[in-house]
């Protein structure tokens, strides 16, 4: 066995004893609406076969409950600008009366071609809702897209909602040193590629306090049986000679050592756990130790952020554990 190997094995056998210590939190889809789990239930093995059925479906299901989702406490600032194109805006959801809070990012997904901050009814307005109702000024941002704005168009966006954060955050009543990117999916990918890829970052660095990256796409290559192979190729270019150097996973050695929480789900679209379980692997590796880790039980790749402000509060408990414990 090759010394990799043996590393590799050590690790993962650390990795394990953790979780075995620690008990991580139980899955939380048993507190959601009875018929909203049966939805979840019924599409969850199926997912993969048509995620072009099945994502509508599972966000049509979570609509009611997001509607009538709390948001005592809050005020939102709709579409500042953080650039001169129409789609370098964001909302801000801010706590009553709170000084020197922490700054959480969402980043979006949408295959690299599509998205936005207002999408899919009330489902990203909850996540602001959600974070600033536990004291968190909570920023949801769109982004350029491809075709239109080609990699790395959405990582140079993420950099200039950052330096935005950090001009605004003590007129927002927060901390400049602890803004923490979340991005899903494709926005995980923008995240990872901006906190990973030091010729992406301002000189400084990526100046960040840590990255939660849900369901992301870390490395590249294209495979004609993925539904979203070629919005991929939108984005980052058919040339695979390319990919390499456009995959945030080649440069985690390099760069930063930002402070990651991973998350995959039970259900995810074709190849984003494998990717997450990959890098996952990599950051162990390069570190000795293992970043925090979370498979979501029951979900599956929209559901994820759609739970957000509904009783089911895992994924927003443990993200809140990381941005408190900064691991």
């Amino acid at each position: 066995m090759s010394n990799l190997r043996v590393r590799m094995g050590a690790l993962l056998t650390g990795a394990l004893m953790a979780l075995l210590i620690t008990k991580p939190a139980m899955a939380q889809v048993d507190r959601l609406p009875p018929d909203l789990q049966e939805t979840l239930a019924r599409i969850g093995p199926v997912f993969q076969r048509d995620i072009g059925t099945h994502i509508p479906a599972t966000l049509a299901a979570f609509q009611s409950v997001l509607r009538s989702a709390p948001r005592d406490g809050v005020s939102v600032t709709a579409d500042q600008h953080y650039g001169p194109d129409p789609k370098q805006v964001l909302d801000v959801y801010q706590p009553a009366s709170r000084q020197d809070a922490p700054i959480l990012i969402y980043v979006h997904g949408g295959a690299y071609v599509t998205g936005d901050k207002n999408a899919y009814g009330e489902v990203y307005a909850n996540i602001g809702w959600w974070f600033a109702r536990q004291g968190i000024v909570t920023l949801n941002a769109t982004y350029r897209l491809a075709p239109a704005s080609p990699w790395p168009g959405a990582v140079q966006d993420v950099r200039a909602m950052v330096a935005w954060a950090r001009e605004n955050a003590v007129r927002l009543g927060a901390d400049p040193n602890r803004i923490f990117l979340m991005g899903h999916s494709a926005g995980a990918t923008h995240v990872a590629s901006y906190i990973f890829d030091r010729a992406l970052q301002p000189a400084d660095g990526p100046g960040v306090a840590g990255a939660v990256l849900i369901s992301g796409r870390y490395r590249l290559d294209y495979d004609p049986a993925d539904p979203n192979g070629r919005n991929m190729q939108a984005y980052f270019g058919d040339d695979p000679a390319q990919y390499p150097n456009r995959s945030p996973i080649t440069h985690i050695r390099d760069g930063a050592k930002v402070p990651v929480f991973l998350v995959v789900t039970e259900y995810d679209n074709p190849g984003l756990d494998v990717r997450g379980a990959e890098l996952l692997f990599a950051l162990c590796e390069r570190d000795s130790a293992c970043p925090r880790f979370l498979r979501l039980i029951g979900h599956n790749h929209l559901s994820e952020v759609a739970a957000f402000n509904t009783p089911d509060e895992q994924l927003g408990r443990e993200v809140l554990g990381f941005m408190s414990l900064g691991r």
